[in-house]
């Protein structure tokens, strides 16, 4: 518009043309530049004469746009300034951080392996201390056979009562309990098939149990405390018997000195028949423990007993009556019966009833049987080595001469023939012909019989 007012002036109005050249070009370069006018509905813009309003969110918009565009620029710019820096960091950070990672890795590795060697180490112990124990219950169970294989050294060869039930096992007799009495063995359920083969006597460990558990190593502890336990009792015992069969020794040897007697003679009457066999010399092993030595001892003082057993089986030391007996007459001086005169009374009267069984006291052979002057019935059994000993007033005999008797047979029955003034039996011991008194003999299988 002030475009064409400008031009038309121009031309209808040439008067004007003296006036200062000056305003009109400024008028003229004002027209076509942008401008803006601020106005109270918004903004407008006048470019090359033509006019544009825009509201005021549109025209902050705008201006926040070039000045973000701006920004970015100028961020643009720098990050291309300065690139090769932030790369750097970048990378080096980023090669901290796997470097990082991997030594975490290898941390974590190092420390699989440990518990990796740790968890083999902790196996081959529990292996080791295993095979120790089933080594040791082994030999635990190989000396509970060795006792309980040893004979009742109690037996004295006296005579038993006529009628008497035969006595039970003595109950104190001390052998060891298995291993599967005392402990209950819980093994990892991963050992569970190899014990089963190897370890009869360990029971097999139900699934609870071993999670009540409080780890292998206390029940391996308590397992070895087991054997402990098993093994005093063993060694207890083996003390006990040895204690035992040394006690009895040293009373059959007593005994054998106390009533006068030749050893050498007594070994040297006693039969052997029915034995035999080759030599084999008893050997300790270089590595025997203290059981073996102690085992070894037993043996060969049980040995010794036997030995003596069969010794003394030839000596006249039981009573030729059972059960409770009442002497009427001693050995010694006395008043005869019949004269009422001093007489030597060469035996023992034991009171019995008529008919009651005689037996007699040691093994040998009978070398009189029948009546004998005073004696009235007698028998006399001869038991080597100069013993002998003599049953007098007999009701009947039962033996016959150059009868081999065992101890406690029957041979004859109480009675009064002879010079008797009531049922009784007159019993006499002699040494070499001579009589002895035999309550010393009597004695003797008390002293023996208390152990």
């Amino acid at each position: 518009m002030s475009s064409r007012s400008g031009h038309h002036q121009k031309h209808h109005h040439p008067q004007d043309h003296g006036r200062s050249p000056a305003r009109r070009p400024a008028a003229y370069h004002a027209a076509p530049a942008a401008a803006v006018e601020a106005t109270g509905e918004g903004y407008t813009l006048v470019h090359a004469g033509k006019q544009v309003r825009i509201g005021p969110v549109v025209f902050w918009i705008a201006v926040g746009t070039v000045v973000l565009l701006g920004m970015w620029s100028a961020a643009t710019a720098t990050y291309f300034a300065f690139r090769d820096d932030v790369l750097t960091r970048l990378i080096a950070r980023q090669a901290e951080m796997q470097y990082a990672y991997e030594d975490r890795i290898s941390e974590l590795r190092a420390k699989v392996d440990r518990t990796t060697s740790r968890q083999l180490l902790d196996q081959e112990q529990f292996d080791q201390k295993l095979d120790q124990i089933m080594k040791r219950q082994s030999t635990l169970e190989s000396r509970a056979a060795a006792l309980g294989a040893m004979p009742d050294a109690t037996s004295t060869g006296s005579i038993k009562p006529q009628g008497r039930a035969e006595a039970a096992p003595p109950s104190g007799s001390l052998k060891p309990s298995p291993i599967s009495d005392t402990v209950i063995f819980v093994a990892p359920p991963d050992r569970e098939a190899r014990l089963e083969s190897r370890a009869p006597l360990i029971a097999k460990a139900q699934p609870n149990q071993f999670a009540k558990a409080q780890g292998v190593d206390n029940v391996l502890v308590r397992l070895q405390t087991s054997l402990d336990q098993v093994e005093r009792r063993q060694v207890a015992a083996l003390s006990s018997v040895e204690d035992g069969i040394e006690s009895r020794v040293r009373r059959m040897r007593g005994v054998i000195s106390d009533l006068g007697l030749n050893m050498a003679q007594l070994e040297a009457a006693t039969p052997r028949s029915g034995m035999g066999g080759p030599f084999v010399p008893v050997k300790l092993t270089p590595d025997a423990g203290a059981f073996e030595r102690q085992l070894y001892r037993i043996n060969i003082n049980r040995a010794q007993m036997q030995r003596l057993n069969q010794t003394l089986a030839l000596v006249p030391y039981r009573k030729p009556v059972v059960g409770e007996v009442e002497f009427t007459s001693g050995f010694g001086v006395r008043s005869d019966p019949f004269l009422g005169r001093p007489a030597m009374h060469t035996g023992l009267d034991f009171r019995a009833a008529q008919g009651d069984p005689v037996r007699v006291t040691a093994n040998g052979k009978v070398v009189s049987a029948g009546w004998a002057g005073g004696y009235g019935r007698m028998v006399e059994v001869d038991h080597g080595n100069g013993l002998s000993t003599r049953y007098g007033h007999l009701s009947e005999i039962g033996v016959k001469v150059g009868e081999t008797v065992k101890i406690g047979q029957v041979i004859g029955a109480v009675g009064s023939t002879g010079r008797s003034t009531g049922p009784h039996l007159h019993y006499e011991t002699r040494i070499d012909g001579e009589a002895v008194d035999p309550q010393k003999f009597l004695r003797a299988g008390v002293r023996l019989s208390a152990g």
